[in-house]
């Protein structure tokens, strides 16, 4: 079924014709990488990209270039381009890069989020509360989790610190995809995403950065558990 990348905008930046055609590629590829609808070791096909996507090959083609910098795809001389795969001894170099910078954004975003940004987190914070979280879909509760990722990097203002800790989060979204089934509470993991938001609406960033350390060791534990 083609997918139109025109409605792609997870990321609470502008979507549809605001966007160029390679940045709407981008992301929606970006995100079926991270969520391994794009299996590990898959091959990657430019013509097969842009047909479901409805674009030419062009912004495929610059896609896949941020793509691999981001360490989603790879490039083989003579064999092609492929899915990365997820490599789980990546975890620790992952998580040494988010402990240090996930509370440095969560403390930067309350203070300096905007009253978009915090209008987007409590509606957020809203979606986490509309549900049973355990009654969820892994696929709704993981996309759910990267959006509110997603939404408190772009509440830092710093385009450095948000592009930097979207790349890892992604990666580390691919290993808990990759262990989603063996994960005993991951609604739990995705709930713990309510008081983060809380502490940074409400402008406190001493308790927002306690929170995110607490959230990136506690995916740590749960992905080393079900290993």
């Amino acid at each position: 079924m083609q997918q139109q990348v025109a409605t792609e905008s997870k990321d609470g930046k502008p979507g549809g014709d605001e966007l160029s055609l390679a940045e709407r590629a981008y992301r929606v590829i970006r995100d079926r990488l991270v969520m391994l609808e794009i299996h590990p070791g898959t091959p990657i096909n430019e013509e097969q990209l842009a047909q479901s996507l409805g674009v030419g090959r062009t912004p495929v083609r610059e896609a896949l270039k941020r793509l691999q910098y981001e360490r989603l795809i790879t490039t083989y001389p003579r064999r092609g381009t492929f899915a990365t795969e997820v490599n789980i001894t990546d975890l620790v170099h992952i998580s040494e890069v988010r402990q240090e910078l996930e509370p440095l954004a969560a403390a930067q975003a309350a203070r300096r989020a905007t009253a978009t940004d915090r209008a987007t987190l409590t509606a957020l914070r809203r979606e986490l509360d509309s549900a049973e979280p355990s009654r969820r879909h892994a696929a709704e509760l993981m996309h759910l989790d990267l959006q509110v990722h997603r939404a408190i990097y772009a509440a830092t203002q710093n385009p450095y610190l948000e592009d930097t800790l979207v790349r890892h989060d992604n990666l580390a979204t691919r290993i808990w995809c990759l262990f989603v089934d063996r994960l005993s509470d991951m609604a739990g993991h995705v709930g713990e995403h309510g008081p983060l938001i809380e502490a940074i609406v409400a402008g406190d960033p001493g308790k927002a950065a306690q929170l995110a350390r607490s959230h990136v060791e506690s995916f740590e534990r749960a992905i080393r558990g079900a290993i």
